[in-house]
């Protein structure tokens, strides 16, 4: 049957992945864990924060430190101002603004992120007629803030290191399969964790 082919065609694509899967894990997870990333991709992320950030893989390993840190509210804010600027239905602006604002900005806020009073005045003034640019320089705030202290943690951190350093440099075989083997698997969390 035409159900029968779908699924040994499929069977046969994930073959020539060259990773092996077994039947049961879920179709995210083979979908993250076969996708690869050059090693040129991830040098490119020391380039600067912008190039990290708007590289899924780049993103999920940056929010997963930023957990480590327990400072991920910065990273959370960015993305959600991020997915506020592509609202297209005014109607939903006010609700999704108040949302973020409450999340992050009000001074109950749950995640609350660190900005000046003057950049909290102005972004708390901007809810009162919610438009597509009213977190835009809390946004850049933020932004500025993780470029110039957790991203340069990042960088030095392993989990930046363990994806730029190819297998097999510097340590005995062994380690370095044990060590890139972990290095996928963690990937591969991270990612499902984010998707």
């Amino acid at each position: 049957s035409a159900k029968d082919m779908k699924h040994r065609l499929g069977f046969l694509l994930q073959k020539s992945d060259s990773c092996d899967y077994s039947s049961s894990q879920g179709k995210k997870e083979k979908i993250s864990s076969s996708q690869r990333i050059s090693q040129e991709e991830v040098r490119k992320w020391a380039d600067s924060l912008e190039n990290l950030i708007h590289h899924d893989r780049g993103l999920a390993a940056f929010r997963a430190f930023l957990k480590s840190e327990y400072s991920e509210e910065n990273i959370e804010f960015w993305v959600s101002c991020e997915d506020y600027k592509k609202t297209k239905s005014p109607a939903k602006l006010s609700p999704k603004a108040r949302k973020i604002y409450d999340e992050f900005i009000s001074v109950q806020a749950t995640k609350e992120v660190n900005l000046d009073s003057c950049t909290r005045e102005k972004t708390t003034h901007n809810m009162l007629e919610p438009t597509l640019s009213c977190f835009d320089e809390a946004q850049r705030k933020i932004f500025t803030l993780m470029e110039k202290d957790s991203y340069r943690r990042f960088l030095k951190s392993p989990y930046y290191l363990d994806l730029v350093s190819p297998p097999g440099a510097g340590c005995g075989p062994e380690n370095c399969k044990r060590s890139h083997t972990h290095t996928l698997d963690c990937n591969s969390n991270i990612i499902s964790q984010c998707a």
